[in-house]
Formats: structure tokens, sequence, C-alpha cells
């Protein structure tokens, strides 16, 4: 089979040159030479300036994702271990590596991928058909680089159930990467036990991009009423009861979260002070502003309201609902933490929304901190995707 080249059209890729990983469809004039989907090419500019080398999928609009911008560089097994040694050595720089993401895919310069720590084990999600045919080879050097450390893999789980799948032409995935173990899997973040079902859970099992984002809170909650929406598993309501909250109300719509946040509690011995209930929070929070209730801090964590372009309009308006809200229940001088994990739900859009919330009821908002996710899940300039968290702590005041 012949080289293949990809041509991109006068005036196009300006996101790749400025360091961005992506070429779309629409940005390519033709591909010279033969070529099976999830091949890397190389990628030559309109005039034949070499741009680097991807890895190619007709099947999506994301036609291009790039592995290197050094044309002469061969997609090789120590072009891969450099790759994953260079993310590790970051994650050991930058945070508490007992459970991290390791892999960040586009932010880590090996696209479409993402592989969780969560203490001896390893969670792989893999979206794009030119990295899945590298995953089983990477999740290999992982372990190597992992075992020259002290630490040893004891088992490696796939979740790759994302629908993005089927944009690459491939199924979703769900199972063992070699020989199966207990997917009930406890970690320690913050100093706080957690069980994780790497198998059910969401995601890959647990949020670890709020990990410094749920210290941030607990140093508020001293002697504190808390109530925490959207608790998931209980990460940030048992954060504020090891700040000393006297009382943690957390709520979720997902029993199955609700269990296991329960589970969380009775591990850490915390399960006298914070209380879980099964609750839809777009129908709690009128009924707990009806009944007068008041906190001394609102932990809003949401799901993404949106996953499109096409539907922030509609997101604009949960977001606006939940923390308009919130604030009501806010006693006078206490504190909300809010947050957005939408990439599609732009800064400036969550900032604006959230000032909206706070001129419709009447409050003064005091900037404690502004954070975006855990640095082992780095941002990448010119990708906008790999930003996708914002998190916002205010002191809620009256106009007096």
């Amino acid at each position: 089979m012949n080289k293949a080249v990809a041509i991109l059209k006068k005036g196009e890729g300006r996101a790749l040159k400025a360091g961005g990983m992506w070429i779309y469809d629409n940005e390519i004039a033709h591909v010279e030479g033969e070529f099976a989907d999830g091949d890397t090419l190389e990628v030559h500019d309109f005039d034949g300036y070499p741009l680097g080398k991807g890895f190619i999928n007709c099947h999506s609009k994301i036609r291009i994702r790039m592995m290197t911008r050094n044309i002469c560089q061969e997609i090789d097994r120590e072009f891969l271990r450099r790759r994953v040694t260079d993310s590790w050595e970051y994650r050991k720089r930058t945070v508490d590596t007992g459970s991290c993401r390791l892999i960040f895919g586009e932010a880590d310069f090996l696209p479409g991928l993402v592989i969780d720590k969560f203490s001896d084990v390893l969670v792989v999600e893999s979206l794009a058909l030119g990295i899945d045919r590298y995953k089983e080879e990477i999740v290999e050097l992982l372990k190597e680089v992992l075992k020259a450390d002290g630490i040893f893999v004891r088992g490696v789980y796939e979740r790759s159930e994302a629908g993005v799948r089927r944009n690459e032409g491939m199924e979703p995935f769900k199972g063992f990467i070699g020989e199966a173990f207990d997917t009930n899997v406890e970690i320690e973040e913050n100093g706080i036990k957690f069980l994780v079902d790497i198998k059910e859970g969401q995601k890959t099992g647990f949020f670890l991009d709020q990990k410094y984002n749920r210290l941030a809170v607990r140093k508020l909650c001293r002697d504190a009423r808390v109530l925490d929406c959207f608790t998931h598993t209980g990460s940030f309501a048992l954060n504020a009861a090891a700040g000393g909250a006297r009382e943690v109300i957390a709520v979720d719509s997902s029993a199955f979260a609700v269990e296991q946040a329960r589970k969380n509690a009775l591990l850490n011995h915390m399960e006298e002070r914070v209380r879980f209930e099964c609750r839809d929070v777009f129908e709690l929070l009128p009924e707990l502003e009806k009944a007068q209730e008041k906190f001394d801090v609102v932990i809003l964590d949401p799901p993404a309201f949106t996953k499109s372009r096409n539907s922030v309009k509609s997101a604009v308006k949960g977001y606006r609902e939940i923390n308009l809200r919130a604030m009501k229940l806010v006693k006078n001088g206490g504190f909300l933490a809010t947050c957005s994990c939408s990439h599609f739900m732009t800064c400036e859009l969550f900032t604006e929304t959230i000032a909206q919330a706070a001129r419709n009821v009447h409050k003064r908002l005091r900037q404690v901190e502004f954070k975006t996710q855990a640095p082992d899940h780095p941002i990448l300039w010119a990708a906008d995707e790999s930003y996708y968290l914002k998190f916002y702590i205010f002191q809620v005041c009256d106009f007096v």
C-alpha cells in the first residue's frame, strides 16, 4: 500500500497550526494514496508543507486526529512509551497519584484515549478508531512505567461505552482487558475513603476532576449546615463532613449512586452527620424554599446540561434555575459552590448565567475562588474540548 498523504485546503488547518490536535472533514482538499480507516498518514498543507502525522477515519467529522507534528516520527512502541512516560512524569509533579487520570486524550497527545488509575486498577475509555489499535499496547507500556516506580497494576477494565464511538464506526464496549478481578475498588482521596464501582458507576466510576475543588469547599464547612445537590457517590458531602460540618443533606436522583454514597459514609464513620436522599433536585429546591430552610453552604455539582451546541439555550435555563433557587437557600453571608462540566457551556456564558440568577433574586455575590479541573485533566490551549469544568465559590450576601 502506498504512503497516504492528506492535503489541506488553502487557508484551513488554523486550529492545528495553533497547537490543536484535530482536522475536520471540511478542511481536507483530498487524500493521495491508499488507506483504511484507522490508518496513520501524513498531513501536508495546501502547498506541500508537512504538518505531521495522524490517524484518519472517514466515518467521523473529526477526520484526522494528530499523533505528532514531526513528519519523520514513526508511530512505534518507543514513541508510545515516550508519550506514556511523559504523562506519568507530569502527574507525579502535579497531583496525588494514588488515584488520578493518567491519560487525558488530546491534552496528553494521545487523542481519543482516557485512562484512570483507581488505586491499583486501571480503567480505559477508547473513543477513536485509530487509538483503539494502540490501546492494549499503551496499557502494557503504562504497566511497565508504573512498575518501574514500584506500582503494580492488579487489573484493567474498559468502559468504552460512549455513543461517540458509533461516530467512529465502532460499537460501544465494556469488559476486562486481561484477567477478571473484583470491580469494586477502594480508593482514598483527600484522606477520605471511597468505594468505586468501575463496572457500573458513571463514566469510569468516579469523578477525579473535582479532587481539589472538594478540598476548597471543605475549609468552609466547619460547624456548617450543608446542602449538597447532585451528590453522586457523596464526594463533596463527605468532604464537607470531614471539614467539620454539623449536618449535611446530600441529594441525587440516582438510587444506585445514593446507595454507593451511603456505603461511603459508613466506610468513613460519617453516617450520623450526612443524610442521603434520592430526589430530583429541581423538585426538591422549591420545596426547601417553601419550608424556609436555610443553609450555610450549598453545593451544586450537576451533570452536563448540554452535550452539544444545539442545546445550550435550554442548558442556560437549567443552570440559571438551580443557581437562583440555591441562592435563596443560602443564609446571608453563607457560601455557594457551583459548577458546570460542559465544554459547550463556556466560562463567559456560565458566569453571565450565574450573574443573571443573582440579579433575579437580589443577591450580591462575592467571589471567593474560581477553579477548573484538577491538573491531571490538563487544559491544552488550542484544544478547546480539553477545557470543560468551571467551578466557582461565592459568598452570597443580601442587599443591605
